[in-house]
């Protein structure tokens, strides 16, 4: 083997004069203090607000929120127990983004978008920012689908449209996250199907509970075979503040994606109050001015910017939508608070769930005479408004006579037909967890109950009444419900069925 010397010679020459050495550049800074979740770095000059910041040695990542003269504050997603003085913090050049797609249906995630059920790597190709801005005026359009809650109380009296904000409010233990679960399970059936535009994927976004609590719900919604499109993202209580004040922001991207793709989409903040308390943690700790019950001057905007990315969007940007059910913990029934307050005037409106009520076993517990929705009758179905439109009168009505009956013995008859028809009507409109009602069973029932069929029948009997009826209806009468659910509406043929149908019932039911 002959080794030519003007070969090699001219291999390295060649060699040499392609050489350069490439330094990496990093933007680098040092701890100065850490504790309660909170770094103060020195150095870091050119660090963005919300840019992402590593802590190497620790092995955790962090998010720049406090930009001042001579330190960065940021906070520390995770545990800051290996985070030392001195340690070296590294700017990552990126705002936090999470994985989205349908690779995260079925799955539960942390508030960076890190899988904790222990199912494997989420498959996704896509990740969004967690913190963008709303959609504008323009791409927007006003709410007229309706979102089936499955309750009875809530799609006759305070429909839910898609798009729209409904806030959930109440005290502790009265069923606030149940109406929200019920919701969810409520959508097997249209998910079931092959019509996309029927379809609500579901995100529901845990924020400060329990983990058992939690746990229980995934059980739940494995059992009812609803975790399959739903996503489900946890900052139990046991999580640092910074995680719990994202969650919310988190599930909110992954939710956009199905908005934006011409989609739809329902998201379940569970709850607010505890961003807002971890929000005000952090805001503290960062030596922010506290203001009204210690919360920082923008905890509204916190709330205002996170509620305005529900929307529903016109046919030019694919007419998806994004409908947000966010709940709030009252103390002692109090929705003056700051915190109440303010949701209530982001939101298009409110169900109020009382402590008295769930106590009565009126279940769902909620208050009809001051939940409102704003969006009303347009999120409803033909079918739905013909029948609903007496109960509401009725009711108010109701109240208003059950207030003065208390004072009076001798009341004529038109009043205690009065209190009879809204006695029956409010145990009409109780019902079990997690047995949400199909909208064409819902118009059988209510206009069973508005027109008079359970006047004779005691009130003790009127849920048995309304099982036997939907028992006979399934067996009987499906082409009934098929022709409520397909034709949305309530012609004279239909309602001429279903009244025989009723006053055949009604003559042998005892």
């Amino acid at each position: 083997m002959d080794i030519r010397a003007a070969e090699i010679s001219a291999i390295l020459k060649s060699q040499i004069a392609n050489f350069g050495e490439e330094a990496a550049v990093s933007d680098v800074g040092q701890v100065l203090s850490v504790g309660d979740g909170i770094a103060r770095i020195y150095g870091l000059d050119n660090v963005q607000a919300g840019e992402m910041v590593e802590f190497p040695k620790a092995g955790v990542k962090g998010m720049a929120l406090n930009l001042e003269r001579d330190n960065v504050g940021a906070v520390i997603f995770g545990q800051d127990q290996a985070i030392k003085e001195g340690d070296e913090v590294r700017r990552l050049g990126e705002i936090v983004d999470v994985p989205v797609g349908r690779g995260l249906l079925g799955r539960v995630v942390n508030p960076l978008g890190e899988p904790i059920d222990g199912k494997g790597p989420i498959v996704s190709t896509e990740r969004r920012r967690v913190d963008v801005k709303a959609p504008g005026i323009i791409p927007r359009k006003s709410v007229h689908e309706p979102v089936q809650t499955g309750l009875k109380s809530i799609d006759t009296l305070i429909p839910v449209g898609r798009g729209q904000r409904e806030l959930i409010i109440g005290d502790r233990q009265t069923g606030k996250t149940a109406v929200a679960i019920d919701t969810i399970l409520n959508q097997k059936a249209a998910n079931a199907g092959k019509d996309e535009s029927a379809k609500l994927y579901c995100v529901y976004v845990a924020i400060g509970q329990k983990r058992s609590t939690v746990a229980q719900i995934v059980k739940t919604l494995e059992e009812q075979g609803a975790l399959e499109y739903t996503i489900v993202v946890v900052a139990s209580a046991s999580e640092p503040a910074p995680l719990q004040y994202l969650a919310p922001f988190s599930g909110c991207a992954m939710g956009e994606w199905f908005r934006d793709n011409g989609l739809h989409g329902l998201i379940i903040y569970d709850d607010l109050s505890k961003q807002a308390v971890a929000y005000r943690q952090m805001s503290l700790l960062l030596r922010r001015p506290p203001g009204r019950e210690a919360y920082p001057g923008d905890v509204f905007y916190l709330h205002s910017r996170l509620l305005e990315r529900a929307a529903k969007l016109n046919e030019d940007n694919g007419s998806g939508s994004l409908t947000a059910l966010p709940i709030i913990e009252t103390q002692a029934n109090d929705v003056s608070a700051y915190i109440p307050t303010n949701v209530i005037s982001i939101t298009d409106g409110q169900i109020f769930l009382e402590t008295d009520l769930f106590y009565q076993g009126i279940r769902p517990a909620v208050n009809v005479g001051i939940s409102v929705s704003r969006v009303g009758s347009s999120a409803q179905i033909k079918a739905m408004k013909q029948v609903a439109g007496a109960i509401k009168g009725e009711l108010a009505q109701y109240r208003e006579m059950a207030a003065f009956a208390k004072f009076g013995s001798d009341l004529d008859a038109s009043t205690q037909k009065l209190l009879a028809r809204g006695e029956r009507l409010t145990e009409l409109l109780k019902q079990p967890q997690y047995a949400p009602q199909a909208v064409e069973e819902q118009v059988c029932v209510i206009y069973a109950g508005t027109r008079g069929y359970l006047d004779k029948i005691p009130t003790a009997s009127v849920r048995r009444f309304e099982s036997e009826l939907l028992a006979r209806l399934h067996s009987q009468h499906k082409d009934l419900l098929d022709g409520i659910r397909t034709k949305k509406a309530l012609d004279k043929d239909l309602e001429n069925t279903l009244k025989s149908v009723l006053d055949s019932f009604s003559a042998t039911f005892a």
